[in-house]
């Protein structure tokens, strides 16, 4: 069978409706790349091959009597993060306290996926329930990019990264609360778009909560991440509220060429003092001239807020590992950040959360007062390339391993407190050690500003011909 590593999600489901392929075949060769890859990458949690193939199969019978012709993703093998259960599968987010946990239920996004057409290959790698920005589960080895071995896939979508990345899937979902799915689509080379604030349904096996986090997927080409957009987006019955319904299809947004758009640039690490590497602001220079060639003005942008005000987050990020439900007697089986924050979460006062609550709508607001000027604003995605394995964990000082990661990540998190939109495109890549990296850029919009991000987010991906992780190296 040909090898269908280098194939889009767009293509896969094509070659499937045009009889090209059977889904069946499809299956059977991601199935067999995610064994050889897999482990190396450590992109998977769980494989689920009986259920993936008869998914498969009952697709295949479908287009055999002239049905799901129409499905956008169609035949596409598309891994669900180990923070959402599938049923009849493996779930223990990342965390020894639930080893051997079978999810008795499909999360919604589950379906809405499989109604679009994917077959759902398996659950992918996650740190600890998804606290940290690195995949270094308890319970599988961790997520690497495949463009460094020795270097950290991000998180904590990170096994899904590696998995996409790999050549193993064309897509993969992805989750993000404070940048789960563009740090991890940094450190791969990938496509990572963090959606407005209710523009995807959390469904009804959860809480939307404070607004701080959205489902979404890593992919390698804008318009793979488009389409899935429009399998996920719009509001489902009971949502506690949602984003305004697109003019057009997110897909179709991606054929518009819009010019004259203003861009303000920041570098400036916004919720932590951090150094902020060459490469990543090279990265920012670069982008910043492309998108000058494309038509648009670039100016400076301000940083938005004091770095202070960004302990709102951290309260609402402390008290959320504490709601994390657990077995009885499981606390002292957690690793050592999971324990810290849950204790910083015991000891947050109703009037501390409720204040931290006020200070995400009032940052919100400032936020918009700041950049609402700018049509997008370009900043690193990261302050420093893929992390080396290891390098941010630090077990015997919790608090440094937090700060840390802040350090890593001074950008991300802005988009999840004020509901805004934001995509990480790999735009650049450096030779750091010796080695070549991917080296992200991040475009921020609007509330709701998805499409334009996505029509000026293809262009860069025409202007630039696109771009490839290293699918040579298997």
């Amino acid at each position: 069978m040909t090898d269908l590593a280098g194939l889009g999600a767009l293509e896969v489901a094509a070659a499937v409706r045009a009889g090209e392929l059977t889904a069946t075949e499809v299956t059977l060769d991601a199935l067999r790349r995610a064994e050889e890859r897999g482990p190396q990458v450590g992109a998977f949690a769980f494989l689920a091959p009986e259920r993936a193939l008869a998914e498969a199969g009952r697709l295949d019978s479908r287009l055999a009597r002239g049905e799901a012709r129409d499905a956008a993703l169609l035949g596409v093998p598309c891994p669900i993060k180990d923070l959402s259960p599938v049923a009849g599968v493996g779930f223990e987010a990342g965390s020894a306290v639930l080893r051997g946990n079978i999810a008795a239920q499909d999360d919604a996004l589950v379906g809405w996926l499989a109604a679009a057409g994917t077959v759902m290959l398996g659950k992918t790698t996650v740190p600890e329930f998804g606290l940290p920005c690195y995949t270094e589960p308890e319970t599988a080895a961790p997520a690497r990019t495949p463009w460094d071995l020795s270097r950290s896939a991000g998180g904590s979508s990170g096994g899904a990264a590696a998995a996409v990345a790999a050549g193993i899937v064309p897509l993969a979902h992805g989750s993000d609360a404070g940048g789960s799915l563009r740090i991890p689509a940094s450190a791969c080379g990938l496509v990572g778009l963090k959606a407005s604030r209710g523009r995807i349904s959390s469904g009804l096996l959860r809480e939307p909560g404070p607004g701080l986090g959205t489902d979404g997927v890593l992919s390698r080409t804008v318009r793979d991440t488009a389409v899935a957009l429009d399998v996920l987006a719009g509001p489902r019955r009971g949502d506690t509220y949602h984003a305004p319904a697109p003019a057009g299809g997110f897909l179709a947004a991606c054929e518009d060429r819009i010019q004259g758009l203003r861009v303000g640039v920041l570098t400036t690490p916004v919720i932590a003092a951090a150094a902020v590497h060459p490469a990543c602001l090279a990265a920012v220079r670069h982008a910043a001239e492309l998108l000058g060639h494309l038509g648009h003005h670039v100016d400076e942008a301000p940083v938005p807020f004091a770095a202070s005000r960004w302990e709102a987050f951290a309260v609402l990020w402390r008290v959320g590992a504490l709601q994390v439900p657990l077995p009885p007697g499981a606390e002292a089986g957690l690793r050592p950040l999971t324990r810290w924050l849950r204790e910083a979460g015991r000891q947050a006062s109703a009037l501390e959360y409720a204040t931290a609550l006020a200070e995400v709508q009032r940052v919100t607001r400032d936020v918009a007062l700041a950049w609402d000027d700018y049509d997008l604003i370009l900043t690193p995605t990261l302050a420093q390339p893929p992390a080396l394995l290891g390098s941010l964990r630090n077990d015997d000082d919790p608090a440094a391993d937090f700060e840390a990661q802040t350090r890593f990540t001074p950008w991300t998190s802005v988009y999840n407190l004020s509901g805004r939109p934001a995509i990480q495109l790999p735009l650049h890549t450096a030779e750091v050690d010796g080695t070549l990296l991917p080296i992200g850029i991040m475009l921020g919009g609007r509330f709701g500003a998805e499409e334009l991000l996505l029509s000026v987010a293809a262009a860069l991906e025409e202007a630039t011909g696109g771009w490839a992780p290293p699918l040579t190296k298997w």
